[in-house]
């Protein structure tokens, strides 16, 4: 009778625990729903920090673009990005902390309930619950935007459904149209007269006013890409945007970083905290401004040798206390981060008047941009003045067309801006970059090539991508780069 009883006991014991198996993986202290604008805060920071961060493993976009170089470990700057999965590490941060964040904050925040209010207040939620969807997916334009500029066809339409682990790819082209128009429709969503995420917006405070000219000048981006393969799409999406883009400094969009971690400017932790003595003005940069006598050398740039700056030979090997060094402001925690900025709008309206997409004059945009630029990194306006006063620099003397004026001068004005320096390379073709001698590869790539993870686990996808583009290779051109 007491063995039966026992066995009666440690049956129920057993029945109980069985009960309880799915529940022993759970972490009780763990948020398993997240509010939406959270998500949107951390898929903010999450984008901002990987256009800033200079870490060899994620970001080798200045390298690319020839502004910097490194001293000791050079195989980025000589385009070898697969011994450190460089692809590789970009796409998920792209996709899963990025994307995959602002998709869920839209889902959330579509799901949530505006209950038992008055009908005045049920109309402000309601415009504020609108404005917030707009402003995620202008902020998912833009990351889809980086992610074809960086690699061409990828996923998208079904990219971001976590039980789909074989997604097809999307041609580039058919994407660009579709995030145009998902931006079109966000643009006329936005209600001005609303508020939005507000704090939580870590780039405009939640003003929508501000974004609606970001947006603005997300779609002059966008239609300037397109100049060369759709002239008649870019002048249409570039006279709509240009009377209300980013022009002026005020209207930057930017991310504000703090003196501790883990909220530094991620240059400072790849700079400073890491203790990297590797990376160096390249000599391409260096030589240029130098050549300009450009202000913001003394900004850009720091430890002159002999009494003049002088850049590291790109992709070679140096002594790294034998060169000039990156500015002090460079190694400042609380750096803010540019996403886009009035130097970037007023090049882009001074290409879009030559193009003859709007009417103006050229020098006037190129003039206002390259200032922007001084007065953003703190150049006196005697000195900005004196610059562009140069032949060498003034838009009816500086050499060759268009292209080259804007481009070279873009390229210097996007001095820390290394991804959309390194796409401008690429679509205005200046300033004309070489590989390096000893360089794994013998062009300034086009682009990326494909994670190798995609290749193993997604071969079909991969494999029709691959063929679509013209080859899973660093010269392979972006769909827009047709010169």
């Amino acid at each position: 009778m007491i063995k039966k009883i026992i066995l009666i006991g440690l049956g129920l014991v057993l029945a109980q625990c069985s009960s309880d198996l799915e529940g022993l993986n759970d972490n009780g202290k763990a948020f398993t729903d997240v509010p939406g604008e959270t998500l949107m805060s951390n898929a903010q920071r999450e984008l901002a920090d990987q256009l800033v961060n200079t870490n060899v493993n994620t970001n080798v976009f200045r390298l690319f673009a020839q502004q910097w170089s490194e001293a000791t470990y050079v195989d980025e700057a000589r385009y070898n990005i697969i011994t450190r999965s460089i692809p590789e590490r970009h796409w998920n941060i792209m996709y899963r902390d990025i994307l995959k964040d602002f998709d869920e904050a839209s889902i959330n925040i579509e799901a949530e309930e505006i209950l038992n209010v008055s009908p005045a207040q049920f109309t402000e939620d309601t415009a504020v619950k609108s404005n917030k969807l707009a402003i995620i997916q202008i902020q998912e334009t833009l990351a889809w935007q980086i992610l074809v500029d960086t690699f061409g066809d990828i996923p998208f339409t079904e990219a971001l459904d976590v039980d789909n682990i074989n997604p097809a790819y999307t041609d580039d082209e058919a994407i660009y149209t579709t995030i145009i128009d998902n931006l079109n429709s966000a643009l006329d969503a936005l209600d001005p007269t609303y508020g939005s995420f507000g704090d939580q917006d870590l780039y405009y405070g939640g003003d929508v006013a501000s974004w609606i000219t970001f947006g603005n000048s997300l779609k002059l981006r966008l239609g300037m890409h397109l100049a060369d393969v759709n002239p008649t799409l870019a002048a249409q999406l570039v006279s709509e945007a240009a009377n209300n883009v980013i022009i002026s400094n005020d209207q930057n969009a930017t991310i504000s970083y703090f003196g501790s971690t883990p909220n530094t400017n991620p240059l400072w932790v790849d700079l400073v905290q890491s203790n990297r003595r590797d990376f160096v003005p390249a000599d391409t940069f260096v030589e240029t401004v130098n050549d300009l006598e450009d202000p913001r050398r003394d900004v850009f740039l720091s430890d002159p040798v002999d009494g003049e700056y002088l850049g590291a030979p790109y992709g070679s090997t140096i002594t790294y206390d034998d060169y000039s060094h990156l500015g002090d402001i460079f190694f400042t925690p609380t750096l803010e981060g540019v996403i886009f900025d009035a130097a970037e709008g007023n090049f882009l309206l001074a290409e879009a008047v030559e193009r003859g997409f709007i009417t103006g004059v050229a020098a006037d945009y190129y003039n206002d941009a390259i200032t922007a630029s001084m007065v953003y990194w703190g150049v006196s306006d005697t000195d900005a003045a004196t610059y562009l006063a140069q032949p060498s620099v003034a838009y009816a003397t500086a050499e060759g067309t268009y292209k080259q004026k804007i481009g070279i001068q873009k390229w210097i004005g996007l001095y820390n801006r290394g991804f959309e320096a390194w796409t401008e390379f690429r679509r205005l073709d200046y300033p004309q970059l070489e590989a390096p001698a000893a360089s794994a590869f013998d062009a300034v790539p086009l682009r990326f090539t494909y994670p190798v993870i995609e290749q193993n686990l997604n071969n079909s996808g991969y494999s029709a991508a691959a063929s679509a583009i013209g080859g899973d290779e660093l010269d392979t051109p972006i769909f827009w780069d047709v010169n």
